[in-house]
This record gives C-alpha cells, structure tokens and sequence, in this order.
C-alpha cells in the first residue's frame, strides 16, 4: 500500500506535504505581488462563458486575434530556428 501512495505522489507523503506548502507560499506571494485573488480566475472564466453566451459566440474571434497575432512572431522564428538547425 505504501509503494502505491508513493507512487501516486511522486515520492514519500512528508516530501510531497513539504513541497506543496513552499509551493504554495511561493505562489501566495506572488499572489499578493499582483494583487490576484482566487475568486478573480473563477470570476474571468464566468466572465468569459457569459461573454460567449451573450455575445452570440463572438467572443471566440479573440481568441482567433491572439493565435494569428501569437503567429507572426512564433512561426518565422520556428522556421529560422529550423533553417539554423538544418545546416547543422
């Protein structure tokens, strides 16, 4: 029993415990930097599905803006990468 709960958690539950709570606070921190809380994600993504909802699915166009704008920049720097690499 005890092999499958370590191998469940990666490694001994003190370890996992340990991890977890330095994670946690590191996390916190940055947190508090931004001035985030958790009920803002949970806010942005009810936002977001009622946004959908009530915009007739045009909010997805965003989405759409962000991949083709992400796009000029990520592909010709993948294919000069590639180019770099070929000659190799």
């Amino acid at each position: 029993m005890s092999d499958q709960v370590n191998r469940f958690l990666g490694d001994s539950p003190g370890r996992t415990l340990v991890k977890l709570v330095v994670v946690s606070l590191i996390v916190g921190f940055v947190m508090t930097v931004f001035g985030w809380a958790p009920m803002d994600f949970i806010y942005g993504i009810r936002d977001f599905i009622l946004d959908l909802w009530h915009r007739g699915f045009s909010a997805l166009g965003r989405i759409g803006d962000y991949l083709l704008l992400g796009a000029t920049i990520v592909v010709p720097l993948f294919v000069i990468l590639r180019v770099f690499s070929y000659r190799r």
